[in-house]
């Protein structure tokens, strides 16, 4: 049985088990219950989750010192990161574009408002909301310090900075440059090992975060907040299946059918983790030995999208924002929906890839338009499950703006790519 088919078992068996557990009427504190959620299942998904994580920032480190050094003696360092950038943050643009018409028109937070507020929504739980940091910040902290401790701290652009920075200067070294680039080569390979070894924990780990989820999600939540639910949902369900298809015929000249079979493993991976950080590993070896995308572009794109790409991420705040202007009865002009745009897709620069960030770059959209802040207390009840959605909608967007620059480099390999693969 192929990895893939063993990931979306161990998937559906988890949510199959959450749903018994529920339905069996065994109360929440009940000794059996906090044992099975809070115990087995909670402490094989951490283990899952702290696999992955272990390999992230090493990977990180080691492919983009590698990528960017090949980039470096060929010249084509700038060329990749412009177009890179450019990607990411049009197709981030395009999706809160989307979020904000499509939820104009379904209107998610009608009829769940009065004159002083929003009503029927029930008591709602408690949030403590943290402040972004101001941008002049955000751009000073991108530049370590200290490379060590930005490693040990898991401070990704700082780590990705770094290591693009080591990798220019080992292209231009000459002999020596070469011995140390010959290192990191070696490295890399060992690293893809690594990942191929611990990623068979995969339908393990999943089925315990999956079973944890659903044994204690508050169905009711969703119920109450359905609307905004489904709208969200739909959002990221056209974004994925009609803006990135679009990409891949036009620009990558890909068949998307197949590139999304393909990459399957690390879609159900970053569903069930709700981490792109988290899901670097899988989506280097996906890209790599499945799609055919060479290490010198995948090594930079990938890392750098898990940080910045937040496609998924825009899309929810877009429908946030004209949800809770219905709750509020606050009326939204054309100019604070290029606001909320314009923020949005900035806010996506500097924020890591970890599950819940989207709630934090949510007060500053929300702060950029005068909405009060007190609102995503409404919509945090259902957030988890749609942070799973929207996690994998943007490791799908990472790949694919990928797959686009591998194909105008010249760096993509459509043999591997029209390989049949099985796991």
């Amino acid at each position: 049985m192929s990895l893939t088919s063993r990931i979306l078992i161990g998937m559906l068996a988890g949510v199959l088990f959450g749903f018994l557990v529920q339905w069996s009427g065994v109360a929440p504190e009940h000794w059996v219950r906090a044992f099975l959620a809070d115990g087995l299942l909670d402490a094989g998904g951490q283990i899952f989750m702290r696999s992955l994580q272990l390999l992230v920032v090493p990977l990180v480190f080691i492919s983009l010192v590698f990528g960017s050094s090949e980039l470096g003696s060929s010249g084509n360092m700038g060329r990749v990161a412009g177009k890179t950038v450019g990607l990411y943050l049009l197709t981030t643009a395009l999706a809160i574009g989307l979020a904000l018409g499509i939820a104009s028109v379904i209107d998610p937070g009608k009829g769940l408002s009065d004159h002083n507020g929003p009503t029927g929504l029930g008591d709602s739980v408690d949030y403590v909301v943290k402040a972004p940091e101001p941008v002049k910040d955000t751009l000073i902290n991108i530049f370590p310090t200290n490379p060590v401790a930005a490693m040990a701290d898991g401070n990704m652009l700082q780590i990705i900075l770094f290591a693009l920075l080591l990798g220019v200067a080992i292209s231009k070294t000459g002999d020596a440059g070469l011995k140390v680039k010959g290192i990191f080569s070696a490295l890399n390979a060992v690293m893809m090992k690594l990942i191929t070894l611990l990623i068979e924990l995969a339908p393990i780990g999943v089925f315990c975060l999956m079973g944890r989820l659903f044994t204690t999600l508050g169905w009711e939540e969703i119920a109450k907040l359905i609307l905004y639910f489904g709208t969200v949902v739909v959002v990221l369900a056209l974004h994925a299946g009609l803006t990135y298809p679009m990409l891949l015929t036009f620009l990558a000249k890909l068949n998307p059918i197949i590139f999304f079979r393909k990459l399957r493993e690390a879609i159900l991976v970053a569903f069930s983790t709700s981490s792109s950080g988290a899901t670097i590993p899988v989506t280097l070896r996906t890209v790599k030995e499945k799609i055919g995308i060479s290490n010198e572009v995948s090594s930079f794109v990938i890392p750098l999208g898990a940080t910045i790409n937040m496609d998924g991420t825009a899309i929810m705040q877009g429908v946030a924002t004209v949800f809770v202007a219905q709750l509020y009865g606050i009326d939204l002009g054309a100019s604070d929906y290029l606001m909320v745009i314009l923020t949005a897709t900035l806010a996506s620069i500097g924020t890591a890839g970890v599950p819940g960030v989207g709630l934090i770059m949510l007060v500053m959209v929300f702060n950029q338009v005068g909405l009060p802040v007190e609102g995503i207390m409404f919509i945090i009840g259902v957030d988890r499950l749609l942070d799973m959605m929207r996690t994998a909608v943007n490791v799908a967007g990472d790949a694919t703006v990928a797959s686009v620059v591998a194909h105008s480099e010249g760096e993509l390999d459509r043999t591997t790519f029209a390989n049949r693969v099985v796991s």
